[in-house]
């Protein structure tokens, strides 16, 4: 009788020390790590916008020099208390290492531990890209299923995440690989042993960071709703592509990131394959960008800046800058993860 809560790192079903089935009696609830509209306290809109079809033609203000000291913090609620840079990358550190030599020890008997920090990092590298097994295997003298199996273990201990590929009867021509996904871009930096000011002069890798983020604040904001939200993405054989597809139902939305201001109408390439693959299940295509203006790009298709994808259209606001981050989430996070839970 009662009710508990029970909090870890791993996936409960998947230990083996776990003697009853719990079925019928256990609820299952992820727990992200805390997303942008929650470090903020803003209720966001994007969702409802985007599957609406309709979004206010607002103006937001542009993240600039804030986007990569937001990407390098994070949303672990005990790194981001740590308002010294390399003291939170030290935090995500010893926090893969207590995952690999606590979690995955119970998870199975694994040959080389030792390798699984380090094929973490290598996966880390590759994150928002197709998912390459042979590539991930071949700093290893182990062999492509076990590297597989490797990747399935870090993704059950909520390290990695793969996110499946959109498929329709109507094409033929997709590619039917997943991609990878980092769970958190504080710990992809910590594990790159890149701050702020390092992703600031790779503009490569802040991209596709960037993409994993995007990712990462759809799932927390699809996660408090009631319905049901499944995410993948879009590629096919002559180059099209859509970042991120969320389907609600039978609608079904697109979504491209660009760490840039400047969207143009090539850039909705890939959105109007998905909008002619899907006919009027077609929601709406959007280009998250780094500008000011929510602008209109043809029906049903729309440039956001990336502040609109956690604030709502009505609301425009800056957070502070710099040490000021790290302050202001620390004091917010408790609050958060009880909003959440409830």
């Amino acid at each position: 009788p009662g009710r508990f809560l029970l909090t870890g790192s791993t996936n409960i079903m998947l230990l083996p020390q776990l003697a009853d089935s719990l079925a019928g009696r256990l609820a299952i609830q992820n727990l992200y790590p805390l997303s942008q509209a929650e470090l903020v306290g803003s209720e966001p809109t994007f969702l409802a916008q985007a599957f609406a079809g309709e979004f206010a033609m607002a103006a937001f203000d542009r993240m600039g020099e804030e986007l990569p000291v937001m990407l390098a913090a994070g949303g672990f609620p005990a790194a981001l208390a740590r308002r010294v840079p390399a003291r939170r990358a030290a935090w995500y550190r010893d926090y893969v290492e207590s995952i690999v030599q606590r979690d995955l020890r119970q998870l199975g008997r694994i040959a080389a531990l030792d390798a699984l920090p380090r094929l973490l990092q290598v996966a880390v590298s590759q994150t928002a890209r197709l998912l390459n097994v042979n590539e991930l295997a071949a700093p290893f003298q182990v062999s492509r299923p076990t590297i597989r199996d490797y990747l399935t273990l870090l993704e059950r201990v909520f390290l990695l995440a793969e996110l499946p590929p959109w498929h329709s009867n109507r094409l033929s021509r997709l590619i039917k690989t997943p991609k990878l996904h980092i769970v958190d871009t504080g710990l992809a930096c910590a594990l790159l042993g890149m701050r702020a000011d390092d992703l600031r002069a790779d503009r490569d890798t802040m991209g596709r960071l960037l993409e994993t983020f995007v990712f990462q604040e759809l799932r927390c904001q699809a996660s408090w709703s009631e319905e049901e939200h499944r995410f993948s993405h879009f590629r096919d054989k002559d180059g099209a592509e859509v970042d991120i597809v969320v389907e609600r139902g039978r609608a079904v939305v697109g979504v491209e990131v660009k760490v840039g201001a400047t969207v143009t109408s090539s850039d909705f390439n890939g959105l109007r394959k998905l909008a002619a693959a899907n006919g009027e299940r077609f929601a709406a295509g959007v280009v998250l960008h780094d500008g000011e203006m929510c602008v209109s790009f043809g029906e049903r298709l729309f440039a956001v800046p990336l502040r609109g994808l956690w604030l709502a259209a009505t609301r425009r606001s800056k957070r502070p800058a710099g040490g000021d981050v790290a302050r202001e989430r620390g004091v917010k996070w408790r609050a958060a993860v009880r909003r959440r839970v409830r």
